[in-house]
């Protein structure tokens, strides 16, 4: 196939036109032209050793050369294709400077000096030879006969001076490889290595430097990405909550808050949500905190501990929630915006955080569903004795008494643009009256 404003057209007769038409169709078709049949006719000169009738094949280099674009471009592992690239034209590098010494060798002569390639009767004897020759040779270990003649001096000088460039190419492409290899790591996870250098600079080591060692170590053993809305950010609106949500949809559905909600709503909300990992020991939240993000549980074990920090009341696991409360303005909650609860994670707990601006700016756009998060949190303040029922019918009442208000005010707004729109029409009226009679006058004077 071949792309068209940025679609792949895969159609057969379109492509065929196409390619017939280009000029790599005569490229490919000089290409494969038998030339080397030329030779076989009496009078043409050749050169021993040397196929040169042949040299029309390496105008299917750049065919070459987009294949290995396209195949490191669609392989999941574009790493570990670089690398065979390399090996490849390392092993065809010797190849052809080991056909260049046979041809050499064939020129001054097979087993005439130490130095040129022997005269085995086996054709594999003296290919293997010239293949070790150039081994020694590119990969600069010497221990290869002294040259004796001035063709051999140049050439095993040559050799050399490709060996080095050959190197210094080698180098470079297996520190990319690996330079690649971190960018890539770097992009989905941490570096643990700034958090412990700082650790160190501090002088604050030890248990708290382990601890942070085995949280990175836990990110990619288990492949959490935190980084995530970096890694989404360049994508357009539509797209990004597509991918977000079909990441993480089927995780946010096992939450209860969320059954019976609307698939737009979770669309929109799942944009918001941020993963976060706790380790074990990790408070999640503290009581008399200023709470300012609720969570989500997805994955692991939270406990509910008492006051001492130990003493566990409560277990929260896959599919609940906490942190609302904080969030919600529900009336005749005596706990305000501070958290209620000490939440400790048991282990590794992975979750969903979601900021009290997100949240409300998600609800605003759905009031059934800030309705449904309003009476569940209402339902559990009630079991935590944290809800004045007396403030809340006072609340319910002043807020109804200010709507009576705003619809009086409206309504006397409403009785003061029309008083004004009649008071404008009798002017404009008037005004057109005394015009009429000054016309009038004019006219008669």
């Amino acid at each position: 196939g071949f792309l068209e404003d940025g679609i792949l057209v895969q159609d057969i007769s379109r492509t065929q036109r196409r390619y017939l038409g280009s000029w790599t169709f005569r490229r490919d078709v000089i290409a494969v032209l038998p030339i080397e049949l030329l030779c076989l006719l009496p009078g043409v000169p050749r050169v021993p050793g040397v196929p040169a009738a042949r040299v029309n094949r390496c105008l299917r280099v750049p065919r070459l050369f987009e294949a290995f674009d396209r195949c490191e471009t669609h392989t999941g592992w574009p790493n570990v294709f670089r690398v065979a690239k390399l090996m490849l034209y390392l092993l065809l590098g010797i190849h052809w400077h080991g056909c260049l010494y046979f041809a050499l060798s064939a020129h001054l002569g097979l087993g005439t000096d130490p130095w040129v390639c022997p005269s085995f009767p086996q054709l594999l004897r003296r290919y293997l030879h010239s293949f070790y020759f150039s081994t020694l040779v590119l990969a600069t270990v010497g221990d290869t006969p002294a040259p004796q003649r001035e063709e051999e001096f140049l050439f095993i000088t040559a050799g050399f001076l490709l060996a080095v460039l050959g190197f210094a190419t080698i180098t470079g492409n297996i520190s990319t490889v690996i330079v690649n290899l971190s960018t890539a790591d770097a992009v989905y996870y941490p570096d643990a290595r700034p958090v412990q250098r700082y650790l160190r600079a501090r002088g604050t080591g030890g248990q708290l430097a382990e601890r942070v060692t085995r949280w990175h170590r836990h990110l990619r053993a288990q492949r959490k990405l935190p980084v995530e809305q970096a890694v989404l950010r360049y994508l357009p609106q539509g797209l990004r909550a597509e991918v977000a949500a079909g990441v993480h949809l089927p995780a946010l559905r096992r939450v209860g808050l969320f059954r019976g909600w609307e698939h737009g709503v979770l669309r929109q909300l799942v944009l918001h949500l941020r993963p976060q990992v706790f380790g074990p020991g990790e408070f999640v939240c503290r009581r008399g905190d200023v709470g300012r993000e609720m969570y989500f549980i997805r994955e692991g074990h939270l406990a509910v501990v008492a006051e001492d920090g130990v003493t566990q009341l409560a277990v929260l696991g896959e599919g609940l929630y906490f942190g609302e409360i904080s969030l919600i303005n529900i009336k005749g909650n005596t706990a305000g915006n501070r958290r209620t609860a000490n939440i400790l994670s048991i282990g590794y707990s992975d979750l969903f955080c979601l900021g009290k601006e997100d949240l409300e700016e998600v609800l605003a756009e759905f009031p059934r569903a800030r309705a449904a998060m309003e009476a569940k949190g209402r339902e559990l303040l009630l079991r935590m004795g944290k809800l004045n029922t007396g403030a809340e019918a006072a609340a319910v009442a002043a807020e109804a008494e200010a709507e009576q208000r705003l619809q009086g005010l409206e309504m006397a707004l409403e009785g003061l643009q029309t008083r004004a729109a009649r008071l404008l029409a009798q002017l404009e009226a008037s005004a057109l009256r005394m015009a009429l009679r000054i016309q009038r006058l004019e006219g008669r004077l």
